[in-house]
Parts: C-alpha cells; structure tokens; sequence
C-alpha cells in the first residue's frame, strides 16, 4: 500500500454537522471510509486556511485515494 497525504474543504452543510456531532465524530467516519475501500488511517488533523482536514492514509492504489478525497470534500 502507498501514504497518501490528502486535503480537504467541508461544505457549508459538514462544518454544521462538524460543530454538532464534533471532531471525533468526524474522524471515526473518515476511518470507517478510508477502511472501506481496503486502506488504514494514520492521521486526521483539522487545519485552518484553505483546507479545513489533512488526512495520511495507507490506501490500496490512487483510485481509492480519489474516492476518499472526493467523499470528505463533499461532505
């Protein structure tokens, strides 16, 4: 499996959720994700300025690492 250091942006709808059901409500939704699609989480961290999470996952190939991307993007 490769690392790969991926950023995202909540939406408007994610940051609501975010503040409700908190960061580690957050966190264990995006490992059940990353683990889904065959992959471990090594690290979330919330940052501030254009990306709101970093995330280091082991993932299985690219296309995997996409999905994942794209999913905490839209959420």
């Amino acid at each position: 499996m490769a690392k790969f250091l991926i950023f995202g942006s909540y939406t408007q709808q994610g940051v609501q959720g975010l503040l409700k059901d908190g960061g580690s409500a957050r966190r264990a939704a995006v490992k059940k994700l990353v683990s889904s699609v065959g992959g471990k989480l090594e690290g979330f961290y919330f940052t501030y300025g254009e990306d709101d999470v970093v995330l280091i996952a082991d993932l299985p190939d690219g296309a995997a690492a996409a999905a994942v991307s794209l999913t905490v993007s839209a959420s």
